[in-house]
């Protein structure tokens, strides 16, 4: 994507929210936002420089101690009034989301709604962050821990869920008492500004949220910047190690969740009209660019294989492709034309290692929309783990079916790749998917659900190359990241007791 100026004269320009205001900054620099429906550029973004990051931070500083000292049921009070505003403006969020990311508008409102379920659970912080208490560990002695804000914390989130994956950040981390600055992505900046207007209609004091638009110059400015304590990313693996390696070296609390390449396991057992299903909308939903997308079938048995290719075939070529505001679409176009070629070059690329392509998604053409950044759904069977469409995370419309000789080589090959976001098992076997659920080196786990997101109340993360850090998103562990735990020992003395010098270790004796 060009950095350099744009001209257009009636192209909106998307701009920064610091200090409770949107503002232009102070860079020329700027980008072109495409609606990926038609191809068209419909807004540019501004992108910062050092500068505005420096006010974004500060700003988020200034205003932190106050904030922190409220109590926290107010800061409770603020996300029950976000959480309405966001139910009253549901429709315009996730129409925004179809304008600039392109994906169908019921998957928008759902997003959203996801995205709520974070504020919710965040409107229970006062239960939250009650710490725990222990009268007489030893003779006059009592103990008792606190959990108490970080101060300036800061998100870099992904194009595939602008609102969603925000909402997994901030809303636990303003209910802590932190402040925050948001990084969304430059490809889709506007519904960050729409979530800034219904905090500060909220009553969230002015700083406590800032939002700054921007690409690598942005990330490197709050990566490196001093007064910024936490980081959170989520997008594709080399990105979040290089996130958490400099902000690690920084000295910042940081967790970075990365890519993913999610199988789902389907057992000769398996209700197959089900699996079918599931599969459809966990692998093309989205147009595939979900992070817990599932990209890989494994099948076992070569009878279990040909039965679901046959299934799925049909419905892949029947899928509904085209502008996410119309009616009855089952998939929109992707991101940008870029990554619709990138989608494309792995497609060729696993013809020519060997694949069989049963459903072709190259050139797909939408009437009215020829311009748009479609790529029909994509099938390939007979894919093995040495080739690219498997190994890579395509983000894309693309299931690739791989087949298994049996249960233990199913769970080898889930084990065995580096990725360890999600994965499910479609069994009628409850021993089977036991086995699997304690046995599987993956972080989440579906049996017979084909996208295992947790609830709001529990928390998101993977394993292996698919995490980096140690806390998990949302739920208790957002909670603990977003907090420092204090540990409090305290003893009071009557004054008419003498007390010596004590020169060993304190015991409870």
């Amino acid at each position: 994507m060009s950095a350099q100026p744009h001209h257009e004269p009636n192209v909106i320009r998307t701009r920064h929210f610091i200090a409770g205001a949107i503002v232009d900054g102070h860079a020329a620099r700027h980008a072109p936002v495409f609606n990926p429906a038609t191809g068209e550029v419909a807004s540019t973004v501004s992108l910062a420089d050092e500068q505005d990051v420096d006010d974004a931070v500060r700003a988020a500083d200034a205003a932190f101690p106050a904030w922190a000292a409220e109590p926290p049921l107010k800061r409770a009070r603020v996300m029950f009034r976000f959480k309405q505003l966001i139910e009253r403006d549901m429709d315009i969020l996730a129409g925004a989301i179809v304008h600039e990311h392109g994906k169908v508008f019921d998957d928008a409102k759902g997003e959203v709604v996801r995205g709520l379920e974070v504020v919710e659970y965040a409107c229970g912080i006062p239960e939250l962050l009650k710490g725990e208490y222990t009268e007489q560990i030893a003779r006059g002695i009592d103990a008792w821990t606190m959990r108490q804000p970080l101060g300036v914390c800061v998100g870099i989130t992904p194009f595939n869920f602008p609102a969603m994956v925000p909402m997994w950040m901030f809303p636990m981390a303003i209910a802590c008492g932190n402040t925050f600055v948001l990084k969304p992505s430059e490809r889709d900046p506007g519904t960050a500004l729409l979530l800034a207007g219904l905090l500060k209609e909220a009553g969230l004091p002015d700083g406590v949220f800032n939002v700054v638009q921007g690409d690598k110059l942005a990330v490197d400015a709050l990566l490196d910047h001093p007064k910024v304590r936490a980081v959170s990313f989520v997008g594709s693996t080399p990105i979040a190690e290089y996130i958490h390696a400099r902000a690690a070296t920084n000295g910042k609390r940081v967790q970075a969740l990365g890519g993913a390449k999610n199988h789902m396991i389907v057992m000769p057992d398996a209700d197959l009209d089900k699996t079918v299903d599931a599969l459809m909308g966990a692998g093309y939903g989205s147009a595939g660019e979900r992070c817990m997308a599932i990209s890989v079938a494994v099948a076992v048995g070569d009878e279990t294989a040909d039965a679901l290719v046959a299934k799925l075939a049909p419905k892949v070529r029947a899928l509904r492709i085209g502008n996410g505001m119309d009616q009855g679409m089952d998939m929109g176009p992707v991101i940008t034309g870029v990554h619709r070629d990138r989608i494309e070059g792995y497609i060729g690329q696993g013809v020519v290692e060997g694949a069989t392509l049963v459903v072709d998604g190259r050139g797909h053409r939408v009437d009215g929309h020829e311009g748009g950044f479609f790529v029909g759904g994509t099938l390939f069977d007979h894919v093995s783990p040495s080739m690219s469409i498997y190994r890579d995370e395509i983000f894309g419309p693309v299931l690739c079916i791989v087949r298994a000789a049996d249960f233990a080589s199913a769970l080898a090959l889930v084990d065995a790749h580096e990725y360890g976001n999600g994965t499910a098992i479609f069994t009628r076997d409850g021993h089977v998917a036991r086995e699997f659920a304690h046995r599987v080196q993956v972080g989440m786990i579906g049996i017979n659900v084909p996208i295992p997101v947790p609830m709001a109340f529990h928390s998101f993360g993977g394993w292996k190359k698919s995490l980096m850090g140690d806390h998990h998103a949302h739920g208790p562990e957002g909670v603990r990241f977003y907090t420092r735990q204090k540990a409090i020992t305290q003893r009071w003395l009557a004054s008419d007791v003498a007390s010596g010098a004590q020169f060993s270790m304190p015991t409870h004796n």
